[in-house]
């Protein structure tokens, strides 16, 4: 392909909206350019790589038994009522009414409609497992869209799904999924983990997402640098330290005047954070309100917390006025003795010995507080983990990386089944809902993934799996040099004739200009023909990779791209 006959709008200078390299790098390179608030067109280059990481995906999912669909981006509101989410989900769905007034809503995901199909078209035990994915665009309205394609309102995402009468038949599935997720991360050439996480308001249960490693990553991944273990920090397990031993020292009310954080309160007493408790009230399920007890250096996993049955989902915290009503204090100095309200301790909290609370009075703390003797509490796992914890896996301390989520999949048992009336008759005639996975990746941001991940100070470096070409042929004064353009014409052909991608860079800009577009667009091959090198009878050919490039005689160069070699 020639230069000037594609769409490449380079860009000299970063755009003022883009935050981070991905987005930068992936506008300066002319792959994508916006329309509106997390809406981007692909251009040319963009959708090159684009279609190689679909590419990439058919061929892992199709290889483990997967089958390629496509479902209608337009959904009828009926079935979210019917699974129970039209009034669950918020404002991310976007809703619509067509000209007869009927609710419709623009697809985010599709399990509502892949689970109506399969009970369409499925009536046989026989017919199951069922596993089928596609990949096609999805809207979710965004409240703060950003970060280019990363955070964006329009997207496009594989996503999959399957359906079972057992259990084994559903585990191994799962564990298809998950290795083609590994396989095609792996192919692309990115380094990544798959970690535990929470299946939010889609799963039911179990649930793992493949981060690729990047310091610009939204999520933080907790993992053991000596082990397996990964998680995301939301789901990753707080494992507590070893009960403290110790005689119990007698109660005492302390004044603490004006004093209201845990750092104010441990400062004024010569205590470290970690010998105090701070206990949040939060609205309960079925108790108006319940306390939530940390040790003073943790902070509360609300994700956790959520999935206490005693909290309403969300965790919404308790107003002042409702703090005030109920405990008779002000915020921050609240504690767990005579609390007079239902009280989870998180199990860090719960291993202190000789603590200090808040005395549930304004200006007054506890000390030599105790479990048992002075409180009591249902012990939970409701904090964050911080660097140096015990790895669950045992086999030594967490530590943290930064990671973007590309790729989620959840075990959801049967949450769609039995809220849609999904059941086959098994092969003893008993009736069955089917047991139901979701595979999700997201294509366009594994896009911008790569780029966060392989890319320098002069623009990006494709890995050839996904790269747009495979060689870019730099031709310097193609218009002016005929000796140029013959040999920059045989290279260009030789590449094709092997079946290789080539871009034929025959504009009639500046060397310079051609030198950076050439960095910036991150081709891993570069052929340089330029009339200095031709009187020597060589060609320069460089990886976008490296910092150096060599000088290969002409013939040389055209029959090792010709045989299908490249530099």
């Amino acid at each position: 392909m020639r230069a000037t006959e594609t769409l490449i709008p380079t860009l000299r200078e970063s755009p003022a909206e883009a935050e981070i390299p991905s987005h930068v790098l992936l506008l300066r390179a002319g792959c994508i350019r916006q329309l509106a608030s997390g809406l981007y067109t692909w251009l040319p280059l963009g959708l090159r790589v684009l279609r190689r990481v679909e590419a990439i995906i058919r061929e892992e999912l199709d290889a483990r038994g997967a089958r390629e669909v496509q479902m209608p981006v337009v959904q009828p509101a009926e079935l979210w009522r019917e699974s129970g989410r039209w009034d669950v989900m918020g404002p991310e769905l976007l809703r619509m009414q067509d000209r007869h007034e009927r609710d419709y809503a623009m697809s985010p995901t599709h399990e509502e409609v892949v689970t109506d199909l399969v009970r369409r078209v499925v009536d046989s035990y026989h017919d199951v497992p069922v596993n089928l994915y596609q990949i096609q665009t999805k809207f979710r309205d965004e409240i703060r869209p950003r970060f280019g394609l990363l955070r964006a309102r329009e997207f496009l995402m594989k996503d999959g799904y399957s359906f079972h009468l057992t259990d084994e038949s559903f585990e191994k599935t799962y564990r298809d999924m998950h290795d083609a997720y590994a396989a095609i991360l792996e192919r692309i050439g990115l380094e990544y983990r798959a970690v535990e996480a929470d299946a939010g308001n889609i799963g039911d249960s179990e649930s793992h997402e493949f981060q690729v490693l990047a310091e610009s990553g939204e999520d933080l991944i907790a993992y053991c640098p000596d082990g397996d273990y990964a998680a995301n920090v939301e789901k990753a397990r707080a494992l507590p330290p070893e009960r403290e031993q110790g005689a119990p020292q007698a109660l005492e009310r302390v004044a603490t005047p004006g004093l209201r954080t845990i750092a104010e309160v441990s400062d004024f007493l010569g205590l470290e954070p970690a010998r105090c408790v701070k206990t949040l009230i939060v609205r309960g399920s079925e108790q108006p309100l319940v306390a939530l007890v940390l040790r003073g250096d943790h902070e509360l996993n609300e994700t956790k917390a959520s999935r206490l049955d005693a909290v309403a989902a969300p965790v919404t915290f308790a107003s002042d006025a409702e703090v005030e009503a109920a405990v008779g204090c002000s915020v921050g100095s609240i504690g767990p003795v005579d609390l007079g309200l239902p009280v989870y301790a998180d199990e860090s909290a719960a291993t202190l010995v000789n603590f200090v609370c808040g005395a549930n009075a304004d200006d007054v703390h506890l000390t030599g507080a105790n479990w048992d003797r002075d409180a009591t509490a249902e012990t939970v796992d409701v904090r964050n983990v911080v660097a140096g914890d015990r790895s669950p896996d045992g086999q030594g301390a967490l530590a943290f990386a930064r990671g973007i989520e590309v790729g989620h999949i959840f075990k959801l048992g049967t949450k769609y089944s039995d809220a849609m009336q999904l059941a086959l008759q098994d092969g003893s005639g008993g009736e069955v809902s089917l047991i139901m996975g979701c595979y999700g990746m997201g294509v366009s941001r594994l896009v911008a993934a790569i780029v966060e991940q392989c890319h320098d100070a002069d623009g990006i470096v494709w890995p050839s799996a996904v790269a747009p070409f495979d060689l870019h042929v730099v031709a310097l004064d193609y218009g002016r040099s005929e000796d140029v353009r013959r040999v920059a014409d045989a290279v260009h052909d030789a590449g094709v004739a092997a079946g290789l991608d080539v871009l034929l860079d025959d504009r009639g800009e500046r060397p310079g200009v051609k030198f950076a577009d050439a960095d910036l667009i991150g081709i891993p091959h570069r052929v340089t023909v330029g009339a200095r090198g031709l009187r020597d009878g060589v060609v320069e050919v460089r990886r976008r990779a490296e910092s150096e490039s060599s000088r290969v005689p002409i013939e040389e160069a055209i029959e090792r791209i010709g045989s299908g070699e490249l530099p």
